[in-house]
């Protein structure tokens, strides 16, 4: 059992890497004027609020599994 929840903490990491990397990647080409925030703008909310909701999350799901993963070492 303590294999599996590491492998899942492991592809949570992962994914949190990712989204944290898009969504820099989305920021920066958006501030240089490549991409075009008013793509993923939805309702009142700004696009750059979307694209940075998304390196946020990302930053938020690798915390919680690099916690899980020191949390079952010990």
């Amino acid at each position: 059992m303590i294999k599996n929840t590491h492998k899942i903490f492991s592809v949570l990491v992962v994914v949190g890497y990712v989204l944290t990397v898009l969504g820099c990647v989305g920021l920066g080409l958006g501030l240089v004027e490549i991409f075009n925030f008013d793509r993923v703008a939805f309702g009142l909310s700004s696009g750059i609020r979307i694209v940075g909701s998304v390196a946020i999350s990302g930053c938020l799901l690798s915390a919680i599994g690099h916690g899980f993963l020191d949390y079952s070492k010990s």
